[in-house]
């Protein structure tokens, strides 16, 4: 009784003497999150400022964004102060900070503002939705931290996230040719396209970049064609920033192509066509075009990843004078997968057969575009369906490859592409992402009694951009 008694008078004196100390622990009746072991908080996209942007919750070991369908000023106050904040001051729909990737882990989320965690709102529930990254909610909090709050949260100061990134093509007379499946590899940062620093890249970093633009796999490129492109460059820029004076330069250059012209004319015929062009200039790289501009480097992917940003990485500091100085720009070429590569006609009878080959165990259904639908598999010689419990991006993205598509953006869920017919063969699928086929993960072997078709799982695949759009609009415009 002693012993208790002085306890509390110790306790009562530490409030006396220094009340900010007892603000490490909220009163029961704030709105300060719960310290959440599991879930995790963030905001992502471009542009926008340190307390604001789109949401991102990490849930059951995986990344996502929350729909704004039923979206209020009520869910953005909890999320806000899930990130350390005091209350929001406003929220944002229809992705204005740029769509996320992976799952859409809530939608109709429905909080009256009194829930300590966003757990604790109404809403259909972890996984189950009917949005579109198109939807993605984001918040702006206000800025101002609650008191006393520790949480290993991290509010992200300088977008980390590589959202957007596209492969140029490196020759000029290939650049019109779709898809483009080489090229050095960009980043878009901010407004600007940028390079990544090859030192240290992998294949491995080459099999996700390829996943996320739409091809089943990388593959080997002419590395001493690039290698002398990358010399010729250098001693390039090493010679115009030790050029002399301007008008100098000129007459030189005025010299040089008066010199060129006197000794071409006199070995080119009078039918010669002015329009063609020197095969050397019509092969010359980017490289040769614009100097390199290097943002990211260190990147380190396992290459089971289904985006890039999802790898290890750094950014280069701005205005750093070290950037890439014992490499040069990436350089990934990809395999096209058998929809979309343009072949001849004995090559693509034999694709076909591949193709129905694979297809004989396994199929996508009920999608409206390519690369999308209900997954079906062919087990004893009947066609069924796959249940969605634990369904995720690893096992989508090893069926996306499989039939030759790249990584998976979505794993849905619901029956969202669907309900099937016949029997449900695979259950709690279980991928690495390293499989070649669905049948090399785990899973269980089920019956309707255990999942039924209102869980059929769904995909939605990378595929390579072909310049439909351009199409379309060409015909629109000619009407």
């Amino acid at each position: 009784m002693v012993h208790l008694s002085a306890s509390l008078w110790w306790l009562c004196t530490l409030s006396t003497i220094a009340p900010g100390w007892t603000q490490q622990t909220p009163h029961p009746t704030s709105r300060s999150p719960p310290q959440n072991s599991f879930l995790k908080f963030r905001l992502a996209g471009y542009p926008r400022k340190h307390n604001e942007g789109r949401i991102e919750v990490f849930y059951n070991q995986e990344w996502g964004t929350i729909c704004d369908d039923d979206f209020t000023m009520e869910n953005a106050h909890i999320l806000c102060r899930h990130l350390g904040f005091t209350e929001a001051t406003g929220w944002t729909h229809s992705a204005k900070y740029g769509k996320g990737i992976g799952r859409i882990w809530l939608d109709n989320v429905i909080c009256t503002g009194s829930e300590k965690s966003i757990e604790e709102c109404k809403s259909r529930g972890w996984g189950n939705s009917d949005c579109t990254h198109e939807e993605d909610a984001g918040v702006v909090c206000k800025d101002e931290r609650i008191p006393g709050y520790v949480e290993p949260n991290t509010i992200e100061t300088e977008q980390r996230q590589l959202e957007e990134i596209r492969l140029r093509s490196v020759i000029a007379s290939a650049k019109n040719r779709l898809p483009i499946n080489e090229g050095i590899l960009e980043i878009k940062y901010r407004d600007t396209w940028e390079q990544v620093c090859d030192v240290g890249w992998t294949q491995k970093n080459s099999h996700v970049v390829c996943g996320m633009m739409g091809f089943p796999s990388d593959k080997k490129y002419n590395k001493n064609f690039y290698k002398q492109v990358k010399k010729s460059s250098g001693k390039k820029r090493s010679i115009k920033a030790k050029r002399v004076p301007r008008r100098r330069v000129k007459k030189q250059a005025v010299s040089k192509r008066v010199s060129k012209v006197v000794a071409s004319s006199s070995r080119s015929s009078p039918k010669q066509d002015p329009q063609q062009k020197d095969p050397k200039t019509n092969n010359r790289l980017y490289l040769d075009k614009q100097k390199p501009s290097f943002r990211v480097h260190s990147v380190k992917c396992s290459g089971t990843e289904v985006h890039l940003s999802l790898c290890p990485f750094e950014f280069y500091k701005v205005n750093s004078s070290s950037s890439c100085s014992d490499g040069g720009p990436v350089v990934v070429s990809c395999v096209i997968g058998p929809v979309f590569a343009a072949q001849t006609a004995a090559q693509t009878a034999i694709k076909k057969k591949k193709v129905v080959q694979r297809e004989e165990i396994l199929r996508l259904k009920g999608g409206s575009r390519p690369g999308e639908g209900r997954v079906e598999v062919l087990k004893n010689g009947q066609w069924g369906t796959v249940c969605d419990d634990r369904w995720d991006l690893q096992a989508a993205s090893v069926v996306c490859r499989e039939l030759g598509f790249g990584s998976a953006k979505e794993a849905l869920t619901g029956a969202r592409m669907g309900q099937g017919m016949g029997p449900i063969h695979m259950n709690e699928v279980r991928c690495t992402g390293e499989e070649q086929s669905l049948f090399d993960c785990q899973y269980k072997n089920i019956t309707q009694e255990d999942c039924k078709h209102s869980e059929d799982a769904a995909v939605k695949c990378n595929i390579p951009y072909m310049g439909y759009d351009k199409t379309v609009s060409m015909e629109q415009s000619g009407e």
